[in-house]
């Protein structure tokens, strides 16, 4: 009989999409042999739509940009309107925002741990880590108010003081998750199925990864240190003693032992930030009101470190209480078309989920 392919589309409902993204694929049995990312249409336009409004209306839409990890968002937003505007937050206010971030980081690690474990079949291992994760949005509702957006990171600093007894708290969470980790190592990143399946998986070409502008774990997974922290240091990180891990491999296995190290990293980061946090300080700066807040005709690029990699902004102002022209780039452009289309081909069906979420793709980063 005569070999014939046929299309198949795997998401956006499936399990093992990362967001509201689908793809098309070409199967000739169970192998690959054409794939073309769809990104959905949950979230879409939100650079035009921040241009539309003014900087404080603004500050409401960008956080949505990425649903798993919004604060990168926030302090790449709120850091280039204080750049264009001249305004220099406390202390205090960049210990918070570093402590945000971070306690960010783990929780959006951590779901991750819950969608690869699930992208093999260990059902167990992502209600673990999602339970863990509550804990920390847990912290994020004493804090903010909200679980999932915070919209805390505020131009001028940071929306409303710690909550009584809130490091006290994030100290015991941080012993509890420390304490998890060789939990997550024995069933899942030492679990010989999950070393079976990854390793060799989803090989990334190091020039190539430096060639096309991957960035975070897809670096790191080829042993190459890349970190905007280290590298373009911001906020109080210079004043943080911390590691940058890094794995030889390329591959799947590669990228999850990477992000197994960047946990054990940030709940060193939050003890430092703990242990440092300056008791004085305003968290928050004058600024001028809604309709009179306005950044002078120039721009600037920002960037911090999410837990995908490398999250940049670029915000350019005319002189008017809007901005003349906001544009955001992040990891998953780039991974989510050329390199994950290009990892699928002659891959079984059976590693599409786990390939995808090895590379940290947020969908609707792509439809900004």
């Amino acid at each position: 009989m005569e070999n014939r392919v046929i299309k198949i589309y795997h998401g956006p409902q499936h399990p093992g999409i990362t967001g509201n993204m689908s793809l098309e694929l070409d199967l000739l049995g169970e192998t690959i042999k054409g794939a073309r990312t769809h990104v959905g249409y949950l979230h879409r336009g939100f650079e035009k739509l921040v241009e539309r409004r003014t900087i404080i209306q603004a500050f409401t839409i960008v956080c949505r940009i990425c649903v798993p990890e919004p604060d990168p968002n926030e302090e790449n937003f709120a850091r280039a309107i204080e750049t264009l505007a001249g305004i220099e937050i406390s202390d205090r206010a960049k210990y918070i925002r570093t402590m945000v971030l971070e306690m960010a980081r783990v929780a959006s690690l951590l779901l991750w741990i819950g969608g690869q474990s699930g992208s093999i079949g260990l059902g167990t291992v992502g209600q673990w880590s999602l339970f863990d994760r509550d804990l920390i949005l847990d912290l994020f509702e004493e804090l903010t108010g909200g679980r999932v957006y915070h919209m805390y990171i505020y131009p001028g600093g940071v929306r409303r003081e710690l909550p009584d007894g809130f490091l006290d708290k994030l100290f015991e969470l941080l012993d509890y998750l420390e304490d998890r980790l060789p939990l997550y190592d024995k069933v899942f990143f030492e679990n010989a199925t999950f070393k079976k399946r990854a390793i060799g998986v989803g090989v990334v070409n190091r020039d190539e990864a430096l060639k096309n502008g991957y960035v975070g774990q897809v670096l790191r997974g080829c042993g190459i240190k890349r970190d905007t922290r280290r590298d373009n240091p911001y906020l109080v990180y210079e004043d943080l003693d911390f590691e940058i891990p890094t794995f030889n491999g390329c591959d799947v296995y590669a990228r999850a032992m990477v992000r197994r190290g960047e946990i054990r990293e940030s709940i060193k980061i939050l003890r430092q930030i703990i242990e440092k946090m300056p008791k004085d300080g305003k968290i928050m700066q004058k600024i001028p009101k809604h309709r009179r807040f306005k950044i002078p005709k120039d721009d600037t690029f920002v960037s911090t470190e999410s837990a995908r990699g490398e999250y940049s902004y670029y915000i350019a102002g005319d002189g008017s209480e809007k901005i003349r022209r906001m544009q955001v780039k992040g990891a998953s452009l780039i991974h989510g078309f050329t390199l994950l289309e290009k990892l699928l081909i002659d891959e079984e069906l059976s590693n599409v989920a786990m390939i995808m979420n090895s590379l940290g793709i947020c969908p609707p980063e792509i439809e900004r």
